[in-house]
């Protein structure tokens, strides 16, 4: 469908867009909106999108369909007074304490309150002291700050399929919740943070442990050491205007070693362990016929979304742990004769693109003797904010390499960070001298990418195995009622709770407009790395075989789960 509009009296054509909205903005004009995201159902709650036709009418632009030859303004006297207005009217029913915000400065009400020149409100501030949920290991939610867009509720429910929060109550006494009044924690939320991404003010933000990382590196009797996962070197530049992709490794050992951190590793490294025991494990399941098809466990969200919902199929998840938690049992089993010589002890640091890794580190199976794995995990956003409160200039500072032993890991474990990494990187190992060069290729592309599901299938010593990789909770749990009904048959699924995977986690910076695209730069940041980088699996990395044969000889059962 195509045709023309008249948009500020000027002629523009329009193809394929879904609504006016699209128009209005491919045109080149940032119409304001509170509650539009175009991968989530159009609810159109806020107003600010508002035009006015040439009939004197005014109407959402998100939820109306281009029309040929309809004529709007997009700024009109009566449009202007009506956007102010309903900021008025949100900031009357919103804790104004911006400066102690999370996300002062870069709040969207905020913003289109100082691009409206809002200095003053005519209305008194109405907004109840409801009480602050911080029951969560990953989020915290502040009803007193929510614009009840709905933003959190349609992708818990339309992406996620999880339904964790709500809408309660009508008319003004509406509020977003969890159900009958439960917290966070006591709800079915599984910690991804997705919530957060879509969140346009600070009503739900990532909890903040940044102080426990300050405490520590100013402590001279702890040694903090960190590891950094593989979606975080293309994700943390996009808070200092670098390009969605871009890859920042050496800046981000560079800054961590600036902050005072002693020792940075990377999670590759771990990526590559947990590709070696978990290739291991499902030859072993496929050989003998049981508990198939084995799904990954690298993903928490998944986890506890499959605990919560599916628990019967706990034990199809693979028995390996993470490769967050694996580096945690590999670097406490390291440093645990070290801290005992030099009189210290080992902080051991996480920077993660996910909030539900925080969840995963303070799981009890995930402590011994008093002690976590993982001692803080600290999102992209999190180091973000550190890196600005010391002041670091983030585009002079001079690259650094990861430190030695275990700041080496292979493409392979590189691409975790992506939909579909896992899977090849399984395969890579699996598969390693039984096809030649261009064939493993077609089976890798085969998993690549942002589709929803991707299925191939490959030979294996004249058996097929049947494979699947999804991303987004809500398209897991329709592939997996298609399992248990008997329509789908798979021997090994990748899944990942966030649509991309890692790289879009609920941890990341928030681009301005979350889009298809800016996924597909971040994967291909990761892929790029895969490319320039010498060793491509796992199994080749000299480094996980000294830990096999070192640190956690006769000790492997230590990388497992144990249902």
């Amino acid at each position: 469908m195509s045709g023309y509009m008249i948009i500020d009296g000027r002629k523009v054509q329009y193809t394929n867009q879904k609504n006016i909205l699209s128009v209005i903005r491919d045109s080149g004009i940032d119409l304001p909106t509170l509650c539009y995201h175009s991968e989530l159902s159009i609810y159109g709650a806020c107003r600010m999108c508002s035009v006015e036709t040439s009939k004197g009418e005014i109407i959402a632009s998100c939820s109306e369909k281009p029309k040929d030859g309809l004529e709007i303004y997009t700024n009109s006297p009566r449009v202007r007074k009506y956007r102010k207005m309903i900021l008025e009217l949100l900031l009357a029913n919103h804790d104004r304490d911006c400066t102690s915000c999370e996300r002062t400065g870069d709040c969207q009400l905020q913003n289109l309150a100082k691009r409206y020149g809002l200095t003053k409100n005519r209305f008194t501030q109405l907004v109840k002291d409801d009480e602050i949920d911080n029951s969560s290991p990953s989020i915290v939610r502040n009803p007193n700050k929510c614009i009840k867009c709905g933003d959190c509720v349609m992708v818990c429910e339309e992406v996620q399929g999880v339904g964790a929060i709500g809408f309660v109550n009508r008319g003004s006494d509406v509020k977003i919740a969890p159900p009958f009044n439960k917290t966070l924690a006591e709800s079915n939320c599984v910690n991804c943070g997705q919530c957060r991404i879509v969140c346009p003010t600070g009503a739900i933000t990532i909890k903040n442990e940044t102080q426990k990382v300050w405490d520590a590196l100013y402590d001279k009797n702890i040694r903090v050491i960190a590891q950094v996962a593989p979606a975080v070197r293309v994700a943390l530049g996009d808070e200092f205007g670098k390009t969605p992709g871009e890859i920042n490794l050496g800046k981000i050992v560079a800054v961590l070693k600036k902050l005072g951190v002693e020792e940075v590793f990377d999670t590759t490294l771990s990526a590559d362990l947990t590709v070696m025991e978990e290739s291991e494990e499902f030859l072993e399941r496929f050989t003998k016929g049981e508990n198939l098809p084995l799904f990954t466990s690298c993903c928490p969200a998944w986890v506890k979304f499959a605990e919560n919902k599916y628990p019967e199929l706990l034990k199809n998840i693979s028995s390996c742990k993470s490769p967050q938690q694996m580096f945690g049992t590999v670097l406490r089993e390291s440093y645990n004769e070290i801290d005992f010589k030099d009189d210290r002890d080992t902080f051991i640091l996480s920077i993660m693109p996910c909030t539900a890794k925080k969840a995963e580190a303070a799981r009890p199976e995930y402590s011994h003797n008093g002690k976590r794995e993982v001692d803080v995990v600290l999102t992209t956003q999190e180091l973000a904010i550190m890196i600005k409160e010391m002041g670091i200039n983030f585009d002079e500072i001079e690259e650094e390499s990861m430190d030695m032993p275990f700041g080496i890991g292979s493409g392979a474990g590189v691409i975790f960070g992506t939909t579909g990494g896992v899977m090849e990187a399984v395969l890579r190992k699996v598969l390693k001298n039984k096809y030649g060069k261009d064939d493993c290729e077609i089976i890798f592309n085969s998993v690549r990418g942002l589709d929803t599901v991707k299925e191939t299938s490959v030979n294996f010593d004249g058996k097929e195995i049947k494979l699947a990789v999804v991303h987004g909770l809500k398209n897991a749990d329709n592939l997996i009622k298609q399992i248990k009904s008997g329509e789908k048959q798979y021997d090994l699924v990748e899944v990942m709770a966030c649509i991309g995977g890692c790289i879009a986690g609920g941890g990341q910076p928030v681009p301005k407009t979350i889009t298809r695209e800016t996924r597909l730069l971040r994967a291909k940041g990761l892929y790029n790395i895969d490319k320039t980088t010498q060793i491509k699996n796992s199994d080749d990395n000299y480094i996980v075989k000294n830990i096999y044969e070192g640190v956690m000889k006769n000790k492997r059962h230590m990388l497992h789960n144990h249902h």
